[in-house]
């Protein structure tokens, strides 16, 4: 499954592979998404939280202990800060500091000596439903969110806007993928960061377990499961205006020579943070219109097909300080099971080979022309 570009116009980074390609679009297609995608409608890509939450964590059907293993992930028996943040953004959303969390901890007396460790026996102590009424209490502001920004869907399949064919073109030539795999994956996402926007650095997939379904090949392979994701094996991003001031792409980790998990977060700096620590992201890439970066999110198996995630893929849009950034995303979607992605590819040659009027709206790409998705 995994190509590579030998234009002399790409530079390429090591280990975290990801290239980057100027000119990609003409500054001419580059406003022309952005109209297309103004006349459309953005939405926020992330809403404040809801009164709902209290309740929603509630219903959650989980024990004290079984939570504080999830967050123990050295198993030392003690929750560093560090173990505590790396699972705080599920839920509402909310980006969490490590002042955050001292003040969290302080408000419902979880750490009586105060040295910002909870033992087991402390996190015995603690009625879990405090932490849900603190958080609910705490007024949010779209900057404390994961992600600050709007976007929309572009429908990219037959019949659409010239540029969106055209750029569908480009991207199968630049990943040389076969056709009828892109030609399934999503549409381009447009997004617009305004003053202050920002993305904190995330996977654009996820791992896939065996209780995981891709939500592409979930329909069709009529398997139920509790947990999904995207499967995006390919991204390209496309930045569609020079933006003013900071709005890079950061890769925290590109280059490191291993992974873990929590060293992300050192000394209270935490390098996924992106409106306060890109400077000391390993790689950047400035924001100029036409530019293409292209990086894979998985890596391959040894065998032609995709393999495990790829955790140096980790990114995110670095703070706008000045001025607003526009971005498109074509993600390729792949489900790592080779049966599930060919059978499919199979439906969907079925439905495009049974003219009009064929049950083929819901396909990837026309699903998204009219729903509004959050990710």
């Amino acid at each position: 499954m995994r190509s590579h570009c030998n234009s002399s116009s790409v530079s390429v980074a090591a280990h975290t592979f990801a290239a980057e390609i100027p000119d990609f679009l003409t500054e001419e297609e580059c406003k022309l998404i952005v109209h297309l995608a103004q006349l459309k409608g953005l939405q926020k890509s992330q809403i404040l939280p809801t009164d709902d939450y209290e309740e929603a964590m509630e219903m959650i059907e989980i024990s004290q202990m079984d939570i504080f293993n999830l967050l123990d992930h050295n198993q030392d028996g003690q929750l560093q800060l560090k173990e505590v943040l790396t699972h705080t953004r599920l839920g509402n959303g909310r980006w969490m500091t490590p002042e955050n969390i001292r003040e969290m901890y302080t408000a419902v007396k979880a750490d009586p000596d105060g040295n910002g460790v909870l033992s087991l026996e402390e996190f015995k102590q603690l009625n879990i439903r405090d932490f849900h009424k603190y958080m609910g209490s705490q007024k949010v502001k779209m900057s404390d969110l994961v992600r600050n920004s709007q976007h929309t869907w572009l429908y990219q399949g037959e019949g659409a806007h010239q540029v969106m064919r055209a750029v569908r073109q480009r991207v199968m030539r630049l990943t040389r993928l076969p056709p009828e795999i892109v030609e399934h994956s999503e549409p381009l996402q447009v997004v617009r960061y305004d003053q202050g926007g920002h993305y904190h650095a995330h996977m654009d997939s996820g791992p896939v377990f065996p209780e995981t379904a891709c939500s592409h090949t979930k329909l069709v392979a009529n398997e139920s499961a509790p947990f999904e994701t995207s499967c995006r094996y390919v991204t390209v991003l496309f930045y569609l205006n020079n933006v003013t001031g900071g709005g890079e792409t950061v890769f925290p980790i590109a280059d490191n020579r291993t992974y873990e998990e929590m060293s992300l977060i050192q000394n209270d700096i935490d390098l996924r943070d992106t409106r306060k620590n890109c400077d000391k992201g390993n790689l950047r890439v400035k924001p100029q219109q036409g530019t293409a970066v292209f990086w894979y999110n998985y890596l391959s198996d040894g065998e032609g097909w995709v393999g495990e995630l790829d955790d140096f893929a980790l990114h995110g849009g670095c703070l706008v300080t000045q001025g607003t950034k526009w971005i498109a995303n074509n993600w390729i979607n792949v489900d790592p099971n080779r049966w599930r992605q060919l059978q499919f590819q199979q439906e969907m040659e079925r439905y495009a080979g049974a003219g009009p009027g064929a049950p083929g709206e819901w396909t990837v790409d026309k699903a998204y022309s009219g729903v509004h998705l959050e990710l």
